[in-house]
């Protein structure tokens, strides 16, 4: 068995500051108060009482004579108010990270800044936090909580808006915050206030779990970043959050062969040493216990849900069901019941969700109580037993099974497959790499089991593999009946300097930047985009190579056929000038067909050049004198419309005088 404690576990630098301050105000004979403990950390709080040091709810509770301890979570500004206005001294161990969200919150406010604060409203480090903010604020537990406020709220689009959060807040829940606040808000102004400790302490818990089959966080109950470590740790291993080496769940480790443990910023070092040794001993005795023989897999997993307290298969009718337990008669005295933690490796919203009255099933003994007359069960873990046996035996047949993702982590993704949670890596879980999971979440998958490692009993899935081989099986039935002029609706994957490439439903086919559009482009993200469902058809197949061309740009929206159908030779024109050389200048007369305007055709006598009478810019009515549709070519005159416009009035004048 492997035991590694955390570089990071145990004291930050603000609580370590904060007891000092209160060891050495006790040191000077002062009558110490705090305002509500000092830490959360309920062994180390009680040692201090013994100390002599008082716990206060409010300043006016604090005796004469007594010096008040502000702790490392800070106080509402109001509070400082009122010490003042009590006559009271008082020491400030406000951490200095907490301080400056202090000071980010009172200029948010001159600023006339909305506060977001992302943080337990509960707490006293964000109660504080608002006591400094005069100006409007708002407070969100997650990214859930935050799209509710946001929505409730759509006057806070526009306005300028201030992030900040609280030092413990989880650094993975903060940036998906983030990116829902730059969704929506277009005035913000972020400010990056979790403690480097925290964040570290995190990064590092999640790695050590990572590697660990089980992980220890030592903390106490009521602390924010403990809470949230025994979070992080969860995602990848079992984790047991513990106060004290006496709360340790030494039988629940039993088999384990790597175990992690980190500590809150609360904990003291006494504590982190006290657990420490007390998993020392119990290594070195379970190792003497241990015999050399080694089982075959079911024994293996047999011998680890021994360590669980329990005893034998039994088989079982379900008798009843509430929200909680499951009532089974297993044909004893004692009355049977499954928790609904044990009823699948998921744990339903209802049991009627897995079971229902009058169902059969195999079922563990878990544990027996003969005073109470009752029997633990555990359906889930049974199933884990001939789980394991299946997920074993497709890693060897190379079984496509069929599962459930339950969680993103970070990573990749976990996946539930007859109750048995399979991790699928980032690289392994999409057709490509770089592919955002989240879509994957709540979806049944098709994977195969690539890695099983009997010892820790963990399993390594690859959904890659099996849209490879789906791929490949549509690439050939494409290449069966592909035949050029087939149409199709495609999806556009990605886009380069010369063309896009288009999903056509297992093989990708490209579309040529010059079959994009008729009109002259520099790139093909000014006619599609990566994601655009586009219809195209097949231009060319190289059955050899495996490429496909496609084309994209329609025949009827040729702007030369447009040009043939309703601009004939003798029409006049609106038409705008493009461009200048020195024998005349080109003026576009519909999007794709440009025309010359020769330097004798611009003006009814001799120019110069073009720019003495036209700018680029210009909107100008000119006649097509002539039409080269093999050359692509258009001749256009101002100057006859200068020269029919003397005959015109000649005739008008003559139909007048008539």
């Amino acid at each position: 068995m492997k035991i590694t404690v955390a570089k990071s576990a145990g004291f930050c630098f603000g609580v370590n500051r904060a007891v000092e301050m209160v060891l050495n105000l006790l040191k000077d004979g002062k009558k110490v108060w705090t305002l509500g403990p000092i830490i959360h950390n309920p062994q180390l709080v009680e040692e201090l009482e013994q100390k002599g040091v008082q716990i206060a709810g409010h300043p006016e509770d604090v005796a004469a004579g007594g010096t008040v301890v502000i702790r490392s979570h800070g106080v509402p500004r109001s509070t400082l108010d009122e010490l003042r206005s009590l006559g009271l001294e008082y020491a400030d161990a406000t951490c200095p990270f907490v301080a400056k969200i202090h000071n980010l919150a009172a200029q948010a406010a001159e600023r006339g800044e909305v506060l977001l604060i992302a943080g337990n409203p509960d707490h006293p480090e964000v109660q504080g936090i608002t006591g400094h903010c005069p100006g409007e604020y708002f407070v969100f537990r997650d990214g859930k909580e935050l799209e509710e406020l946001l929505k409730n709220h759509p006057e806070l689009e526009p306005k300028p808006v201030c992030v900040v959060a609280q030092t413990t807040f989880s650094v993975a829940e903060l940036e998906n915050c983030l990116e829902i606040i730059k969704k929506v808000c277009t005035n913000t102004t972020i400010f990056d206030t979790i403690c480097n400790a925290t964040a570290q302490r995190q990064q590092e818990a999640a790695e050590l779990a990572a590697q660990s089959d089980v992980m220890i966080v030592i903390g106490g109950r009521q602390s924010s970043n403990t809470a949230k470590l025994k979070d992080v740790c969860e995602k990848s291993c079992r984790t047991f959050l513990i106060e004290t080496a006496d709360e340790l769940p030494l039988e629940a480790l039993k088999g384990a062969n790597s175990i992690g443990i980190t500590a809150g910023a609360s904990t003291p070092a006494s504590i982190i040493k006290e657990v420490l040794d007390t998993m020392t001993d119990f290594k070195e005795g379970t190792e003497a216990m241990a015999t050399e023989a080694e089982g075959n897999f079911e024994e293996m997993l047999e011998e680890s849900l021994k360590s669980l307290n329990t005893d034998e298969k039994v088989h079982g009718v379900v008798v009843g069901i509430t929200p909680n337990e499951v009532y089974v008669d297993v044909g004893r005295k004692q009355s049977g019941f499954i928790p609904l933690d044990e009823l699948a490796a998921v744990p339903p919203a209802k049991p009627e969700d897995v079971v229902k009255i009058g169902d059969e099933m195999d079922l563990l003994i878990m544990r027996t109580n003969d005073q109470e007359g009752t029997i633990m069960l555990s359906k889930k873990r049974l199933d884990a037993i001939k789980g394991w046996e299946e997920i074993a035996e497709a890693e060897k047949t190379g079984e496509v099974l069929t599962g459930k993702v339950i969680e993103i982590i970070k990573g990749g993704v976990l996946a539930v497959t007859n109750g048995i949670r399979v991790f699928i890596p980032a690289s392994q879980a999409t057709a490509s790499r770089g592919e955002p999971l989240d879509g994957l979440l709540g979806q049944e998958v098709k994977f195969r089991i690539i890695e099983v490692n009997r010892s820790r009993r963990r399993a390594v899935g690859s959904i890659r593999s099996v849209l490879r081989d789906e791929r490949k099986a549509q690439a050939e039935k494409f290449w069966e009946t592909a035949e050029e002029g087939q149409e199709f609706d495609g999806n556009v994957k990605s886009l380069t300097q010369y063309g896009a490439f288009v999903d056509l439903g297992g093989i990708d086919g490209m579309v040529h930047i010059s079959e994009l559009s008729w009109n002259r482009i520099k790139h093909p993200s000014e006619v599609v985009n990566v994601g655009d469902n586009i219809h195209v058809y097949i231009k060319g197949l190289d059955r050899e190579k495996g490429k496909i061309s496609l084309g994209y740009k329609r025949p009827e929206d040729n702007p030369w056929e447009i040009l043939k159908r309703d601009y004939p030779v003798g029409t006049v024109c609106d038409v705008t000038v493009v461009g200048m050389t020195a024998f005349g200048a080109f003026a576009r007369i519909i999007p794709g067909i440009d025309g010359l305007i020769h330097i004798s055709q611009i003006a009814d006598h001799r120019i110069e050049k073009p720019q003495d009478v036209l700018k680029i810019g210009d909107v100008v009515k000119a006649k097509i004198t002539d039409i080269d549709f093999d050359k692509h070519r258009v001749s256009l005159s101002i100057r006859a419309l200068l020269e029919d416009a003397p005959a015109e009035e000649a005739a008008e004048d003559t139909a007048s005088e008539e």
